[in-house]
């Protein structure tokens, strides 16, 4: 307990100092970080990992300055002289809680935004990609300030005394049920999460569509990290005209990826522990085996497998599977699909196949969508990556995580000159007052157009003048 606190009690004393505030300091951390010697994984992380930090890095390098700098707001009359901005300051120190499915990813990318805006932060990797977690606590030390970034492993306990401590800001990712706690946990200090959970993205793939590649990319994008992933596509929703023709060219595709035996394939991953390889394989009962169904507990290895005739009350479509099975459900039209995707809770994506573009609009709420792919959006740092409702909350990638990770602090900064202006707002009230105020209150001005602002100031002076004259003019008659 005494050692969670004194890590945060010396990261936010570091914080304090005022030492991440120079952008100088910032783009030092991230320069370093990007030398990492972690190419010794497989293909499949380089690809679903590594690239994806390396091009956060590489994007907070060049906007870095343009993120961070003062963002000018429209202005009313009331405010056209002022300086009148959001400007993002670092929250302070940060807890990062990461999972085992993309144990690199889940941690860096989220830190790359904590050290752009200029937070200290806490790291805890999981503790079931155990190797993962002892190579990150070796090798982040040599890269990266440690007084302001530090990791922490550790199992449950080491966890749970973390979320005693106060924080500035928690990021989560993992499942739903953690992520309750974590926000539980949260509320004592009234501190803000982000929650990247999951849930079942389903997967609609219209009739018509390209069926054959439709199904090659359905395929990479279930079966890559052994279908633990959480986006995912979860389960199939199509017509019963196609759902044969579905499996045909699923299988076709898992023969060109995996060859004959995936067991043997260096592409092919396993589940992660006999614990997770116990949980997926008793979502089989019930399901009728169209492909695949292999396994041996003694590799936590599961084959790649499509289970048809799947039924919405069957075991495995009352959670997410996170293994490589993939249910097939079949409806009557799109309408039926729609209805069941909205009587569950909302997932992390939704993807559709269709060449109806009315289709592509048609799907209910979710994180995020692909259409004709699975998992792309992902990949587009420009984009937001978060959930809905039990699927999270809270985005981040690229300037998203910047702006999750920072206060945009509202600032109005005014002269003390031409005090007679303010005097509508000042006792004693009058009607007169009142109409003036509101006015000046409720006409707004461009604020990234000085032309803009002085046209008009010279155009109230104008009249103010004008005024004058015909009053005197008035008393002169």
């Amino acid at each position: 307990v005494q050692m969670e606190k004194q890590v945060v009690d010396g990261l936010r004393e570091v914080f304090q100092s005022g030492r991440s505030r120079l952008l100088q300091y910032r783009k030092q951390q991230h320069r370093q970080a990007l030398k990492q010697d972690l190419n010794r994984n497989t293909y499949n992380t380089s690809l679903f990992e590594l690239i994806s930090i390396e091009n956060d890095i590489k994007l907070v390098e060049s906007d870095m300055a343009d993120w961070a700098a003062p963002r000018p707001v429209k202005k009313n009359l009331n405010s056209t002289l002022d300086d009148v901005y959001i400007k993002p300051k670092p929250l302070g120190v940060v807890l990062i809680i990461g999972t085992w499915n993309y144990s690199w990813a889940m941690i860096l990318q989220p830190l790359v935004g904590a050290i752009a805006v200029g937070n200290a932060a806490v790291l805890k990797p999981s503790e079931l990609s155990e190797h993962s977690a002892r190579l990150m606590k070796e090798l982040l030390p040599l890269y990266l300030d440690k007084e302001m970034y530090q990791v922490v492993t550790g199992r449950v306990l080491e966890t749970q005394e973390l979320l005693k401590q106060r924080f500035d800001h928690i990021f989560y990712t993992g499942s739903s049920t953690v992520g309750k706690l974590v926000m539980e946990a949260a509320a004592r200090h009234l501190t803000p999460v982000t929650l990247e959970l999951g849930g079942k993205s389903p997967c609609y793939v219209d009739k018509n569509c390209d069926i054959v590649v439709g199904c090659r990319r359905i395929t990479w994008g279930k079966f890559a990290n052994c279908g633990q992933m959480c986006i995912a596509p979860d389960y199939i929703l199509c017509e019963p005209s196609i759902q044969d023709r579905i499996v045909e060219e699923i299988q076709k595709t898992l023969l060109e990826f995996y060859h004959k035996d995936p067991k043997s394939s260096p592409d092919y991953c396993r589940i992660i522990n006999t614990r997770h390889f116990d949980r997926v394989l008793a979502l089989m009962n019930e399901c009728t085996i169209a492909l695949g169904g292999e396994s041996d507990r003694s590799q936590c290895y599961i084959a790649p497998t499509v289970l048809k005739n799947v039924l919405p009350h069957f075991k495995i479509m009352q959670e997410e599977i996170f293994g490589p099975l993939l249910p097939i459900i079949t409806v009557n039209d799109l309408s039926e699909a729609i209805h069941l995707i909205n009587a569950r809770e909302k997932p992390l994506a939704r993807y559709v196949f269709s060449s109806d573009k009315t289709v592509f609009f048609s799907l209910p709420v979710s994180g995020g969508v692909t259409v004709n792919y699975v998992l792309m959006h992902y990949t587009v740092d420009t984009l937001p990556f978060g959930g809905v409702g039990n699927s999270g909350m809270g985005r981040y990638h690229g300037r998203h995580t910047f702006d999750q990770l920072s206060h945009h602090r509202a600032c109005l900064i005014k002269s003390f000159a031409m005090e007679s202006l303010n005097d509508a707002r000042y006792p004693p009230l009058t009607a007169a007052r009142l109409r003036k105020a509101k006015f000046f209150m409720q006409h707004r001005l461009c604020s990234c157009s000085g032309i803009c602002v002085w046209a008009v100031i010279a155009s109230l002076l104008a009249i103010g003048l004008l005024v004058a004259l015909i009053v005197v003019l008035n008393v002169l008659v």
